[in-house]
C-alpha cells in the first residue's frame, strides 16, 4: 500500500489567491493520480479586527486600500487567473467583508468527517462566485447542508462559542511557524510553498516531497 501524502494548506475563505492556489493545486493533484492524498486546511485571518457582523465591502476595501484603481488592477489580473482555472470571480457582486472565523469553525467540523475539501470549494464559490455572505449563520449553515452535513446540528454548534479558541490558537500556531501570507503549502511536512503558485511549480514541489 502507498503512504498518504499530506498537504496543509494554511488558507482564508475571503483571499482570492487561495481559491486560484486550491484550484491549482487540485491540477498538480492530477498528475499523482495513483497517489492517496489527504488535504488538511489550516485556518488563517487576513483582517480578524473585522466585526462579527461584517462590514460594506466596499467602504472597507477603500479604507484598506485608498487606490480603488490599483485594486481594479488586481481584480482583472484575478479575473483572468480566474478563467484559466475554472473561477468565475464576481468582485463586484460582494457586498460585505466578513468575519471568517466562524467560516473555519465549519470547515474543522467538516474534516472531521472527512467532507472539508468540499465546504472549503464551496465557501470559496459562495463567497467569490455568488457573492453569499460566508459570516452569516443562514448561509453557513446552508453551505454545510449542502456539503452533506446536518444543517440542525450546524446551526446549533453556530450559535455557541464551540471550537473558536481552538481556530484562534491554530492561526496563531501558523504565525509562530512564519507564515504571513496565504495560501501557504506544506507537502508531506517536508517542503513549503508560498503563494498561490502555478501548477508546474507545485507539481515539483509535491515530488521532490515524494522522492
Amino acid at each position: 500500500m502507498s503512504e498518504t501524502l499530506i498537504i496543509d494548506i494554511v488558507s482564508d475563505v475571503v483571499c482570492p489567491w487561495c481559491y486560484v492556489g486550491k484550484m491549482h493545486l487540485e491540477a498538480a493533484l492530477s498528475n499523482f493520480g495513483h497517489t492517496t492524498v489527504a488535504l488538511h486546511w489550516r485556518p488563517f485571518q487576513l483582517d480578524p479586527t473585522i466585526p462579527p457582523k461584517g462590514l460594506d465591502r466596499k467602504v472597507y476595501m477603500e479604507r484598506k486600500f485608498g487606490d480603488l484603481n490599483r485594486l481594479k488592477e488586481t481584480h482583472q489580473r484575478l479575473e483572468n487567473l480566474g478563467k484559466a482555472c475554472g473561477i468565475s470571480f464576481n468582485f463586484e457582486g460582494i457586498s460585505k467583508s466578513p468575519n471568517t472565523l466562524d467560516s473555519h469553525r465549519l470547515i474543522r467540523w467538516a474534516q472531521k468527517e472527512g467532507k472539508g475539501d468540499g465546504i472549503v470549494r464551496a465557501l470559496f464559490e459562495a463567497y467569490f462566485e455568488n457573492g453569499y455572505d460566508i459570516g452569516d449563520h443562514d448561509v453557513l449553515t446552508k453551505i454545510a447542508s449542502s456539503g452533506g452535513l446536518n444543517p440542525t446540528v450546524i446551526a446549533q454548534r453556530l450559535s455557541t462559542d464551540e471550537d473558536k479558541a481552538s481556530v484562534q490558537n491554530e492561526i496563531m500556531q501558523a504565525q509562530r511557524m512564519g507564515v504571513t501570507g496565504v495560501p501557504f503549502f506544506i507537502i508531506a511536512r517536508k517542503i513549503a510553498v508560498s503563494g498561490a503558485q502555478p501548477q508546474e511549480i507545485l507539481s515539483d514541489a509535491i515530488r521532490q516531497a515524494m522522492a
